[in-house]
């Protein structure tokens, strides 16, 4: 029988609970629930299970048969602060909060891998299963860091593995370095003086300077950074201004830069900062810029991400997986864990949308949509990678950790 069709029999109950999971969703920090369940059905499967790293992370221990290495598979918990605009049962019932991220699929295929895993104990060594709070924006994976997970679950490598809408269904996608942005954000503070519109000569227009540094900030990427470093410079808000007729004091600029190397990462808030003071001054505006590292850049490491693509290779067939996939400018905060050990970030494809049921949105099945939902039909697949990946891991002679 083939690893895969062995998750088959528990799909029915495995979807149960992803359906339950996308009906109460839950923000980061506040996954109380989900963490629950969790717990929960590690317990029901006789694994050990440890809570409360990064607040509301959970952590499951599988021991093997024998002595050996140890190696992290992490899933993530937390939904998005959105309305979903979804109909279906398993719609979000917490007014403002969606799995619009498949975060529940995620949870469901790790908890799949662990029950066979907990059941087919015929691999040496440890495998832990990290199920981490508070990804989108708030850094779960930093807290479950700083509070201990590489310390007291000391494994030797660290793996993830997000849904990819428009990859086809069955197909994995992954590659060498980079293959996620860093995510920063910055503001902008600016004062001038206000005036009737009418009479702009007796004020210090903050708007024209905020429209200027707008402006200016692209020529970051445009006449400085090498063309062939891929990066992002979004302003996205600008606030100021109460009336038609009256020019405002001050203005407030926010916005992301994604990289996908730190160096260009230096350069751009380096030269932000310059052309904040530069053009703050030629205007007679004062400025304030705020500039905030927060995740770094998401680079698998060669060797793991090799063994991942053999994994694949044969799960699905090569044909199937895309081995040097273009890197989103999406950011993760799996970074964290990759910048403390070797691992490998990889895509599972979750088609196009049309395994929805009738009562989805009317928008596309893309991340960070009110329509998305995640693909079901995954899960096994998903789970069988989990596993597969673990033991083919554990089997290339780790030493046991010390």
């Amino acid at each position: 029988m083939k690893l895969i069709d062995a998750f088959n029999p528990w799909l029915t109950e495995l979807t149960e609970i992803r359906h339950s999971i996308h009906a109460w969703p839950e923000l980061g920090f506040q996954e109380n629930r989900t963490a629950d369940t969790v717990a929960k059905q590690l317990g029901d499967w006789g694994i050990e299970t440890h809570r409360g790293l990064g607040i509301t992370g959970v952590v499951g221990t599988i021991a093997g048969n024998a002595s050996g290495g140890a190696i992290g598979l992490r899933a993530d918990m937390d939904a998005l602060p959105m309305t979903e605009a979804n109909t279906f049962t398993h719609a979000s019932h917490n007014a403002g909060a969606m799995h619009a991220c498949g975060h529940d699929g995620h949870t469901t295929m790790l908890l799949a891998a662990a029950r066979y895993l907990a059941q087919n104990r015929d691999f040496p060594g440890t495998v832990y299963v990290i199920f981490q709070p508070a990804e989108e924006g708030q850094g779960g994976a930093r807290e479950m860091i700083q509070d201990g997970l590489f310390k007291r679950f000391p494994m030797q490598a660290v793996f993830g593995m997000h849904n990819w809408p428009g990859m086809p269904a069955g197909s994995f996608g992954l590659t060498a370095g980079p293959i996620m942005a860093s995510s920063s954000t910055f503001e902008v503070v600016i004062e001038g003086r206000g005036a009737h519109a009418a009479m702009p000569h007796l004020g210090v227009d903050p708007v024209m300077t905020a429209v200027q540094l707008a402006q200016g900030y692209q020529t970051i990427l445009s006449r400085e950074k090498d063309p062939l470093d891929p990066a992002v410079i979004s302003v996205t808000q600008i606030h100021t201004g109460s009336a038609d007729n009256v020019i405002p004091g001050h203005a407030t600029m926010r916005g992301t830069v994604r990289t996908l190397s730190t160096g260009t990462l230096d350069l751009i808030e380096s030269r932000m900062r310059e052309i904040t003071t530069h053009i703050g001054q030629a205007q007679r505006c004062t400025t304030r810029f705020n500039f905030d590292r927060r995740y770094p850049v998401t680079v698998n490491h060669a060797r793991e991400t090799e063994l991942c693509a053999a994994v694949m290779r044969d799960l699905v067939g090569a044909d199937r997986v895309d081995e040097h996939v273009r890197p989103s400018m999406g950011a993760e905060d799996f970074a964290f864990m990759l910048n403390e050990l070797p691992g490998c970030y990889v895509w599972i494809g979750n088609g196009e949308g049309t395994h929805r049921m009738a009562g989805h949105g009317s928008g596309p099945c893309s991340l960070h949509n009110d329509s998305y939902d995640f693909n079901d039909a995954l899960i096994p697949l998903g789970a069988a990678y989990w596993v597969a990946l673990a033991r083919r891991w554990l089997d290339t002679a780790h030493p046991q950790p010390s």
